[in-house]
């Protein structure tokens, strides 16, 4: 209850942002309704760009069963998405039914070893996992750069620096009837699989312990800093495999369009959904839809395409904001069964 009051009173304060600025908000929120879900183009545009965000999510939210803050997803993607090109590239002309999963898994695993790396630094140096992941983003985009302006680009592609294209035999594409890739099959499969690990298994308990408990889980003889580690390379390989679907079923090639912060959008999904992989389903399609209604309210009302990334950021500071209010109000704890 306290997400959606959170989530109401960002858009009471963007709506008085649009009225100040002399625009009808009613008229704006029909209109960031009807970008977001009211049309069959905009609802499958909704799930296109949900899909990553499902993944990226992921990121935050497995290590954050950890106690571990990261918010590296969108490194772990661009990353995952060259290593996706580097490999289909190597692989071309191979079967697809081996180039498919081959290139895939080495987005995945890309992603998951570049997150892995800020981890370890935290598990056995002591170095804070934020600030580094913040600054492997960055690292990672500049790799990015580096790499389809030289060494891996394809100099057919006049308009913008773009890297050699994987075997067109590698592209997943679009589920069956619509224009909504496989990627979004791959996010629902992630978080479900996800939900069940951390909240179903021995594993997941043990690592709601670590994250909850540290001393507690060190006197259990938990193997503390393994599943710490493993948790953090589960979450950068779900960033990495949607870094390796923007290419194997967007682009088909690595470029700057890689960096259209699906990363640091999956914070704020994750942040919405306080950490469940259930939630994340939910929230993705919320902030899917603001996304893709940027365009409409741009061409409707004059407004820059990064209004909606200001009603995001709305939404993260009142989600946020929100959080110190748990156990504070008298309404929203829980009653307790008195014992006869």
């Amino acid at each position: 209850m306290l997400t959606a009051a959170s989530i109401l009173a960002a858009l009471i304060v963007f709506g008085a942002f649009v009225a100040a600025s002399g625009l009808d908000p009613w008229e704006m929120y029909r209109v960031l309704w009807l970008g977001a879900f009211g049309t069959r183009f905009s609802i499958e545009t909704t799930l296109t760009r949900a899909a990553p965000l499902m993944l990226t999510a992921l990121c935050v939210v497995v290590p954050a069963r950890a106690g571990l803050l990261i918010i590296g997803g969108e490194g772990a993607l661009v990353i995952g998405g060259l290593a996706t090109v580097l490999v289909g590239v190597a692989l071309s002309g191979a079967p697809p039914a081996v180039g498919v999963p081959v290139v895939l898994l080495a987005g995945a695993a890309a992603g998951g070893l570049w997150i892995g790396v800020p981890a370890a630094l935290r598990l056995f140096r002591g170095v804070n996992e934020t600030i580094s992941t913040l600054l492997f983003n960055y690292i990672a985009i500049a790799l990015l750069n580096h790499l389809v302006s030289g060494p891996i680009r394809d100099y057919s592609e006049t308009l913008k620096p773009t890297s050699w294209p994987i075997d067109r035999a590698f592209m997943i594409g679009s589920l069956p009837g619509s224009a909504v890739h496989w990627g979004l099959v791959f996010g629902v499969a992630a978080c479900l699989i996800a939900y069940v690990a951390l909240h179903r298994t021995t594993a997941g308990f043990a690592l709601g312990i670590v994250g909850g408990n540290l001393r507690a889980a060190q006197v259990a003889g938990l193997p503390v800093t393994s599943l710490a580690l493993a948790a953090a390379v589960g979450g950068g390989a779900a960033a990495g495999l949607a870094g390796a679907i923007e290419v194997a079923a967007v682009h088909g090639a690595a470029s700057v369009s890689l960096v259209v912060s699906y990363g640091y959008a999956g914070i704020l999904v994750a942040f919405i959904a306080r950490q469940n992989p259930l939630a994340v389903l939910l929230v993705a399609l919320l902030v899917g839809g603001i996304s893709a209604s940027g365009g409409l309210l741009q061409r409707r009302f004059g407004m820059p395409d990064a209004a909606t990334i200001v009603l995001e950021g709305c939404i993260f500071i009142f989600v946020l904001a929100s959080n110190t209010l748990y156990g504070r109000l008298r309404f929203l704890q829980r009653p307790v069964l008195a014992r006869p």
